[in-house]
């Protein structure tokens, strides 16, 4: 069984309000004892196993001198190497996703707004194990549940990289200070700082907790795509008076003109693009799955009424003034206003009273979230029926 969470973070002599003004996106901070007492939520045993499912995300990095071999998942233990050989590395992707302890562990960092948080990594170790100097485009905790693992870390000053290698490792990297982080101890690096981790101990295990910063270019990516998507084929080109063609491969100049005007058509609103942000941040990563829930409709709205409902961990809620996301979905108008679906969002969880307060639609569609898996209806203590995809 995996121990749930009771993780509570403390700051020490810092804030949450002076973190954010002080540190966030600008420099590290090292928080000694941010959970004093900090048992992991998985035992070495069950990590091993989760990283045998393959529905999860992992990746195995082993070294020797100077070379690196990188697998990708799922493995089954006999294709881990023994825990008394040095210099290796198992990465477990996602595993909130898969273990509700892991999910109330992030409930912690929920000072960041949820449209940053993309998940929590849990890597084991070795005595010697690591993943080289390299640096990330995300802000990170990385939180030491045990063992004991030594950190180098400072700006990058050359960002090239070892060539012919598995991963993205520095070429030059010049750390600034060396830390030894202890169970319960966390490091907070904003994106791009330069860090290499070395398990310093046998059976080091370490939990990352990252925030994606998306660059423009994959935004534009989402944005130009979904604005296709609503063109619905849009005019039909058709050619300017034609002669015979001497030079038949030329491009012609109408067909260029066709398409920049079509580009100058689209004048999207700060509307639009809440829309498009709130869908892409909600929708659900390739490998999720929901279960959904096999009691009638009756029976779920009843379990909502009596005990209340939760958002299932897999689940991710965004809202703005005028819309409701959930997994990669809108809330149709009138709903789209619901004040309660913006208290589940913030919440991630209604109780009773909130819920015989709803109105009937706004019940019918918590019954319909909890059938599909998206919540869990009375605590999650009704059935659940077969994995149904998150994505169709």
């Amino acid at each position: 069984m995996t121990k749930m969470s009771t993780a509570t973070l403390h700051w020490g002599a810092c804030t949450e309000a002076r973190f954010l003004r002080d540190f966030w996106q600008r420099k590290p901070l090292l928080l000694r004892q941010a959970f004093p007492g900090f048992q992991p939520l998985l035992s070495r045993s069950q990590l091993f196993a989760l990283a045998a499912d393959e529905d999860v995300e992992s990746r195995l990095l082993q070294r020797e001198g100077r070379r690196w071999q990188l697998d990708h998942g799922p493995f089954a233990r006999k294709q881990l190497p023994s825990v008394e050989q040095p210099n290796w590395t198992l990465l477990v992707q996602g595993v909130n996703l898969h273990v509700d302890a892991a999910g109330e562990l992030l409930r912690q960092f929920r000072f960041i707004p949820d449209a940053r948080l993309d998940d929590l990594m849990i890597s084991w170790a070795s005595k010697g194990g690591g993943v080289g100097p390299h640096q990330d485009a995300y802000d990170v905790f990385l939180l030491q549940a045990s063992g004991r693992r030594r950190w180098r870390i400072g700006p990058v000053h050359d960002a090239t990289l070892q060539p012919g290698k598995p991963v993205k490792l520095l070429s030059r990297f010049t750390p600034e200070e060396d830390l030894v982080l202890e169970p319960g101890d966390m490091l907070y690096l904003p994106p791009g700082w330069g860090h290499d981790g070395i398990a310093a101990s046998g059976d080091c295990m370490t939990y990352s907790i990252g925030f994606r910063a998306p660059p423009q270019g994959e935004l534009l990516k989402e944005v130009l795509w979904q604005m296709a998507e609503a063109q619905h084929g849009g005019d039909l080109y058709r050619d300017p008076p034609l002669r015979p063609q001497a030079t038949p491969a030329q491009l012609p100049p109408a067909m260029v003109k066709f398409a920049r005007e079509a580009f100058a058509r689209l004048k999207p609103d700060a509307a639009w693009f809440e829309n498009m942000l709130g869908l892409y941040l909600t929708t659900p990563k390739p490998q999720v799955w929901f279960e959904g829930a096999e009691a009638a409709t009756s029976a779920l709205r009843r379990a909502c009424r009596q005990s209340g409902c939760r958002l299932d961990r897999r689940s991710k809620m965004l809202y703005t003034a005028t819309s409701v996301f959930i997994n990669g979905e809108a809330v149709d108008a009138p709903l789209s206003s619901s004040a309660l679906l913006r208290a589940l969002a913030d919440q991630q969880a209604l109780d009773a009273v909130q819920v015989q307060s709803a109105s009937p639609a706004e019940v019918a569609l918590l019954a319909d979230w909890c059938a599909l898996g998206w919540l869990q209806a009375g605590g999650g203590a009704l059935a659940s029926a077969a994995r149904k995809p998150a994505q169709a």
